[in-house]
């Protein structure tokens, strides 16, 4: 579903752009045709005069001729003025009413582009709007944003729930495609974060591809939601901090967890790719976060099932289950644990592989 609409496309497989023309060169240039078209019309009966008859007083003026080319494009006319000769019914039946039917096709898309259609669109934005509450807000949608969705759909997210924001038509249409809600707009602006209820969303993901845009977008959603959780992508180190103080409650770095992922594979074969499983929903572990159950209160953190837990988070503070923390579980702590995953076992297949090569 759109929150707004972008230009029509033409379909799959066509050279196109996002047209620049304003709307009132668009409407300018629908008048002169159907002036143009009427002009000709105009000048054709006008020389052919002869073939038609008047019914109120048997002659024919340029005024009658105006007032006939008026009523034919515009209507099958009121039967004061007709065509009387072979050649002049031949014309109205080959030349005028195809140009009539053009031109009321004119009429019909005219309206459909400047009143109709944003009707149309206002009120099924006012519908999606009306439904989004809890939802997730992605600001960008490049690598690491089609990443972060494909990722929340294969852990059972509903696409519905999902709101896509970008400038970029190609990078909408496969967003839609997906099943998520999308918006054609400028993240940085808080009527845009508006548009999409950022005030009752469950949390925010922020890709914009470049440190200082993504930055903004975090300023500018904190601001208009002060406890929303913003997860932000960083590509330079240096902007890390930025990020944190504009308002960001998870910093991610793209570079710094690969180097994490080939450290860690120099440690063992194996380590890598449990890390690798633990961060993808298709592998054969994950990473779940919850909160602590009422029959879990006052026991240890390695009590706590079906996952093995690995942390608590108590008034935002971690502490991990080797902490004194972690021996009495407290209401409302943060547990973050290991769980079975559906994925296929990519531990052992990375074995055989180094197995094979060290064949």
């Amino acid at each position: 579903m759109r929150l707004h609409q972008p230009p029509p496309r033409e379909g799959n497989g066509f050279l196109r752009r996002r047209s620049a023309m304003p709307v009132w060169a668009d409407l300018a240039w629908r008048i002169a045709l159907i002036l143009l078209l009427g002009g000709a019309v105009l000048l054709l009966h006008w020389v052919g005069r002869d073939g038609l008859k008047d019914n109120y007083d048997n002659h024919i003026s340029f005024i009658d001729v105006l007032y006939f080319t008026t009523v034919t494009v515009t209507t099958v006319g009121y039967g004061d003025i007709v065509p009387v000769t072979p050649d002049a019914r031949l014309f109205e039946t080959v030349i005028v009413t195809p140009i009539r039917l053009f031109i009321w096709l004119i009429f019909l898309g005219t309206a459909y582009s400047l009143f109709f259609r944003n009707i149309l669109y206002r009120w099924r934005m006012a519908r999606i709007q009306n439904d989004l509450h809890n939802h997730i807000v992605v600001a960008g949608f490049g690598t690491s944003g089609n990443e972060a969705v494909n990722e929340l759909l294969s852990r059972g997210t509903d696409p519905h729930e999902i709101v896509v924001i970008d400038t970029g038509e190609k990078a909408l249409q496969i967003a839609e495609q997906l099943g998520c809600n999308i918006l054609c707009g400028d993240a940085t602006r808080d009527r845009t974060l508006k548009d999409v209820r950022i005030d009752r969303a469950r949390t925010m993901i922020v890709s914009a591809g470049r440190d200082d845009t993504s930055i903004l977008i975090t300023l500018t959603a904190r601001h208009l939601a002060s406890k929303l959780p913003i997860s932000i992508v960083v590509r330079n180190e240096d902007n890390e901090l930025p990020a944190r103080q504009a308002g960001a409650t998870t910093v991610i770095n793209p570079v710094s967890f690969a180097g994490l992922l080939l450290a860690g594979s120099c440690s063992g074969p194996h380590i890598a790719a449990y890390m690798a499983d633990l961060a993808s929903a298709g592998g054969r572990v994950q990473l779940g976060e919850r909160m602590v159950r009422p029959d879990e209160v006052g026991k240890p953190l390695s009590a706590a099932n079906p996952g093995v837990a690995l942390r608590i988070y108590r008034n935002g503070k971690p502490i991990g289950f080797w902490e004194d923390g972690a021996k009495n579980l407290l209401a409302g702590d943060m547990i973050v644990e290991v769980l079975p995953g559906n994925g296929p076992d990519r531990e052992a297949a990375d074995t055989t592989e180094v197995d094979d090569s060290a064949r």
